[in-house]
């Protein structure tokens, strides 16, 4: 029987860490945790991922690997009110967080938190939806909205 308790520590070290990895392998897994518990801490309601919001986030942050650009307006005039639109999302508030390097969920949430304009973003009271994309280059497109208002 000892000669398996190796293998069933293994098996629960893994399990207790799979949380952890599923957020560092998909940042979308742990955003929304990650978002609404900043959030809580300023007595602000939960926002829920959207799906057209995470289309226009990972659209951008695609161009902007794809094109060698990092800004919130394109090379082509494309905003991120015009992102929103294109992918459905009938809006009366959108904010986007754009952020380049940072290695892993935590030191993007961290970054933004610690700059006035993306913290204001962040702890919007108009925002109900978001969503949190990563792309090539470790850029990243956080969006926040409100629909149908």
């Amino acid at each position: 029987m000892t000669r398996f308790a190796p293998l069933a520590l293994f098996v629960i070290a893994a399990a207790v860490a799979a949380p952890a990895n599923r957020a560092q392998a998909d940042p979308v897994a742990g955003a929304a945790e990650a978002l609404n518990a900043y959030r809580a801490a300023r007595g602000l309601p939960p926002v829920t991922l959207s799906a057209k919001l995470q289309k226009a986030a990972q659209s951008h942050g695609s161009d902007m690997a794809k094109r060698g650009y990092f800004a919130h307006n394109s090379p082509n005039g494309s905003t991120p009110a015009k992102r929103a639109r294109r992918a459905g999302y009938h809006y009366c508030y959108i904010a986007e967080n754009i952020a380049k390097g940072q290695k892993s969920l935590d030191q993007v949430m961290q970054g933004w938190a610690n700059s006035p304009p993306h913290a204001r973003n962040m702890s919007s009271a108009e925002a109900r939806e978001f969503a949190l994309s990563r792309s090539n280059g470790n850029i990243w497109v956080m969006m926040l909205g409100r629909s149908g208002c």
